[in-house]
């Protein structure tokens, strides 16, 4: 496998940082503001320089390049394959309620013989993420590694937008499929919050809607807990998740963010399912278990890859908004683990695809780094 890494800005326009590939690119990663993205002279552009590589991207609240984290940037890595077939698929997302049935159409197109792993992108605001991934698993098995994330739009939780082989929209979903035991991929999430505040109970929901915990309205009692920061809901919910888990199992937590509020039902919106009976607990941040916890995702996908690797980091907007000045730290502590040769690229998401570290399965994650690694060996 051979890679190559490049970046555009509106100030510097395009800049190599890994040396071209010369338009011999099998897949080209793209990630970028939604301005980089609604400039169709972008996409043209990576078109021509990729004119025979299946191109998938989407918008982020943050684009990772090697070591930097850049806004309002497009991050760009080319990867040629010299054992691995790849094929690519997409599907149309209408509202979340589609959510199963997008995600099983995109696996029963990438099912097949050899398929080993699968990298999804998704609208990230239209999207019940949980029910994605649950499609994607009901057509392709638990065998089949899924990573990836959700679309950001910055703090805005706004428009989000992906693209496979043609100008990126809003309400998309597209995935590509990795075929043969040549491609090693490792994977690792990890979040780092702290919990804090009494255990409740999720008492009434629907799918991704959380009505009632312990019995009262839910955005009544997230209020009451954030004081003077509900006034910025439903931005200032990212510095505040909760951590869900099925009852007695802490060590199967996620963690979920919310999306969105109902002021007049009292309701909260999540990025992914909110299920009636599980635990739920607050959660806060705290700088240098943020990046302890970047760096243990890195340890996680470690496991196999060689300095040849390409590392996907997907971490969440949440996180970003949070560190601040300090955001470079974690991709930095994630580098610092997987060596210097190894390619980072990555975006700032909405929500995070990965395998559960305790079950194996995979899930959708909030506020977490999320990172998937490529290494190609020899192979049929």
């Amino acid at each position: 496998m051979r890679a190559s890494q490049s970046i555009w800005n509106p100030q510097g326009g395009w800049k190599e940082t890994a040396p071209s590939l010369n338009g011999s690119a099998k897949l080209v990663l793209a990630f970028g503001s939604p301005s980089a993205f609604t400039q169709g002279a972008r996409w043209s552009e990576l078109r021509e320089r990729h004119p025979n590589s299946i191109l998938l991207g989407c918008s982020t609240g943050g684009e990772i390049c090697g070591p930097d984290v850049s806004d309002e940037a497009l991050s760009v890595t080319a990867l040629d394959f010299e054992h691995t077939r790849i094929a690519s698929a997409e599907s149309d997302l209408d509202d979340s309620g589609d959510s199963f049935s997008a995600g099983k159409h995109i696996g029963d197109q990438l099912a097949g013989p050899g398929l080993s792993a699968i990298f999804v992108l998704s609208d990230g605001t239209r999207v019940n993420g949980s029910e994605l991934v649950r499609g994607l698993r009901a057509s392709v098995g638990e065998n089949v590694v899924l990573t990836g994330g959700l679309a950001g739009d910055g703090p805005r939780f706004g428009t989000t937008y992906v693209g496979l082989n043609a100008p990126p929209a809003p309400g998309k979903i597209a995935a590509v499929g990795f075929y043969g035991d040549a491609l090693k991929v490792g994977h690792g999430s990890s979040g780092g919050w702290d919990v804090f505040g009494p255990e409740r109970k999720i008492t009434r929901a629907e799918a991704n809607v959380l009505y009632e915990l312990d019995g009262q309205p839910a955005l009544d009692l997230y209020k009451r807990y954030l004081g003077e920061d509900a006034d910025g809901l439903p931005g200032s919910a990212l510095f505040f998740p909760l951590r869900i888990y099925p009852a007695d199992k802490p060590d199967q937590a996620i963690v979920r963010t919310i999306v969105g509020v109902d002021e007049a039902a009292k309701t909260m919106i999540f990025a992914g399912d909110m299920p009636v009976g599980f635990s739920a607990q607050l959660m806060r941040g705290n700088f240098d278990r943020l990046i302890e916890g970047a760096a243990n995702a890195a340890e996680q996908a470690k496991g196999g890859h060689d300095d040849k690797s390409v590392a996907i980091l997907v971490s969440c907007i949440g996180r970003k908004l949070l560190l601040g000045q300090r955001i470079r730290e974690e991709v930095e502590a994630v580098q610092d683990v997987l060596g210097s040769g190894t390619l980072v690229t990555g975006f700032y998401s909405y929500g995070e695809v990965c395998p559960h570290a305790v079950t194996g399965h995979a899930e959708l994650h909030n506020q977490t780094m999320t990172i998937t690694t490529l290494s190609e060996s020899g192979g049929a």
